[in-house]
């Protein structure tokens, strides 16, 4: 269930960002890999684990780093996707306590949906089928 939750969020919010418009600036997409990242320092945090905090701040500057030079939407996709492959590793590079059981199985369909969404959105605009409304490179 995780699963199918994760990818239907990712895709639904996709599709809202386009529908009301967020996605026409050039820096909502590359904030996403960011946020998500955040979460896993928020669970070390409620691990109250200073060393996880710090595992998980190393991890997440990889995903701010991406984001940051994601003005290049194709290193967007690659960070959503790199993420969900890290939360399929997780529990197996970082012990954190903070973190919810049916977290990873979430986290991973959610990037992956979001990896997807915007490799679908990118693809479209460039076979010029976007009406000219998603511009955000």
């Amino acid at each position: 269930m995780p699963y199918v939750i994760g990818i239907v969020l990712s895709v639904s919010v996709a599709l809202f960002a386009r529908w009301v418009g967020f996605d026409r600036d050039r820096a909502f997409y590359p904030t996403v890999p960011m946020v998500i990242a955040s979460c896993c320092v928020l669970f070390g945090a409620m691990s109250e684990s200073v060393h996880t905090v710090i595992l998980e701040s190393a991890a997440m500057t990889v995903f701010v780093i991406a984001g940051v030079a994601g003005f290049s939407a194709w290193i967007v996709v690659a960070a959503l996707a790199g993420h969900g492959i890290f939360d399929a590793l997780h529990g197996r590079l970082v012990e954190n306590s903070g973190v919810l059981v049916r977290w990873p199985a979430f986290c991973l369909a959610y990037d992956l949906g979001a990896a997807g969404s915007l490799a679908w959105l990118i693809k479209r605009q460039l076979r010029g089928n976007m009406g000219g409304q998603f511009r955000p490179w």
